[in-house]
């Protein structure tokens, strides 16, 4: 599988997904840190890729999204943005409810 290929299969097998340098616990950047507060702020579950770890991906991905930064938030397949735009919809109580919607879609299977 090619990098774009990858890349198209995390974001459609992942509603949420954050493409960011460094994990949720301990990110590498100040950036993917407010970015990963204001998804945390929405209370759901969301995948990340850590881009650091995956230079094929950190080098394609811009390309693909035409995005040239990290991170990049992916909501049901589509680019929301980076962590200007996460920011201002988190503060302006946008990012929210499109999180809350999205994870209602696409509900996790229950744990045993």
């Amino acid at each position: 599988m090619d990098t774009v290929e990858k890349i198209k299969t995390q974001i459609s097998e992942n509603p949420i997904l954050l493409y960011m340098k460094g994990s949720p616990k301990f990110p590498s950047c100040g950036f993917s840190a407010q970015a990963v507060q204001a998804l945390m702020g929405c209370g759901q579950p969301f995948a990340y890729v850590d881009i650091l770890q995956s230079p094929e991906i950190r080098s394609e991905l811009p390309k693909y999204a035409d995005w040239p930064t990290f991170p990049q938030l992916w909501v049901d397949g589509e680019l929301v943005g980076g962590c200007d735009i996460i920011m201002e919809m988190f503060q302006q109580g946008e990012l929210k409810p499109l999180v809350e919607e999205t994870a209602a879609k696409y509900p996790k299977p229950e744990q045993e």
